[in-house]
């Protein structure tokens, strides 16, 4: 777990102070979780701090909030901006950034469409969220709790609701002694982890669950197929059976929050050696590089946060969009 706190959170267009970020108990989406979010991550580079992917993140957010009708009443571009501000004002690196897309004025109804849409960006210390795992592996157990269709819950959204299961079986593998679920979708095939994708290794090959199993098509699980594709790797998105799973070579998740964790033990099942294996480490070793600017590749990846004293002393607002 992150602690949640900070200097300063971006709301509606403005900084404001950490304490001060509030909305009302009555709000629409603490009632009915319709809110979209992003998780996002800057590194420390040798040419300064970094966010990585964020156009792609903005772009998610962007078409999340549209399935749940929820105009943003700004820019790609000044969310983008205003990201980068806030990274700026909070001056953490590492840091996690989560914008939120939300109702926040009271409003009580399920079909309540007609609110003000609001925006908030904070910025907090980043820390391994799956902790010593993230390095020796992760103990993972398979879930009693399904992923939820896409025809029930809309997948491709990184909505707030749809993270209901993923607290539940989260919690129940907590409680079990592991540091992980493994969701399964409603036929029964793997689909990913309770806020990571997830990707095993048979033969060299690297496979992943695919659409079909309702995952979340994740911007760090884009990031793992593409380096592996640059290391050689033939990367195969399939439907994946937990038979496929608890025999694989190797196996890791991925994700914005827990970056790439070798999978150790799914249950009682050593996966591989329980150790991380070729393909995992180097899949990481380059994505470690990538992140931190030390790989030019991947260099496009990476969006300057300049200047961190300066930018926090005299932050530049942006605007709200008309219409």
């Amino acid at each position: 777990m992150m602690a949640a706190d900070g200097k300063k959170v971006w709301m509606d267009g403005r900084l404001v102070d950490f304490a001060d970020a509030k909305v009302h108990v009555l709000n629409h989406t603490l009632h009915y979780g319709v809110g979209v979010f992003e998780g996002i991550r800057a590194y420390a580079t040798a040419d300064g701090p970094a966010v990585f992917r964020l156009p792609e993140h903005v772009r998610r957010l962007f078409a999340s909030a549209k399935v749940y009708h929820l105009p943003i009443p700004w820019s790609e571009e000044e969310v983008a901006r205003a990201i980068v501000e806030t990274v700026a004002a909070n001056g953490h690196i590492p840091a996690y950034i989560r914008p939120l897309v939300y109702r926040g004025e009271p409003a009580l109804g399920v079909k309540n469409s007609a609110g003000k849409v609001s925006l908030a960006i904070a910025s907090i210390p980043a820390k391994k969220y799956l902790g010593e795992g993230s390095e020796k592996g992760v103990r993972a157990k398979i879930s009693p709790f399904r992923k939820p269709p896409s025809d029930a819950m809309p997948s491709y959204a990184k909505a707030c609701g749809n993270y209901l299961t993923s607290y539940l079986a989260g919690l129940d593998a907590q409680q079990d002694g592991y540091d992980e679920a493994i969701l399964l979708d409603t036929n029964g095939y793997v689909a990913e982890g309770t806020g990571e994708n997830l990707f095993l290794v048979r033969g060299g090959v690297v496979y992943t669950p695919g659409l079909e199993s309702d995952i979340l098509l994740g911007i760090t699980r884009d990031s793992v197929v593409t380096i592996a594709t640059d290391l050689g790797y033939s990367v195969v998105p399939k439907l994946v059976s937990v038979n496929e799973l608890l025999t694989a070579d190797e196996g890791f998740f991925s994700g914005t929050y827990a970056e790439l964790a070798p999978l150790r033990t799914v249950g009682r099942h050593a996966i591989g050696t329980a150790v991380p294996g070729p393909v995992t480490r180097a899949v990481m070793e380059v994505f470690s590089k990538a992140v931190r600017g030390e790989d030019p590749r991947y260099a496009a990846w990476l969006t300057r946060v300049p200047g961190l004293r300066a930018a926090a002393a005299t932050p530049v607002r942006a605007a709200r969009r008309s219409g």
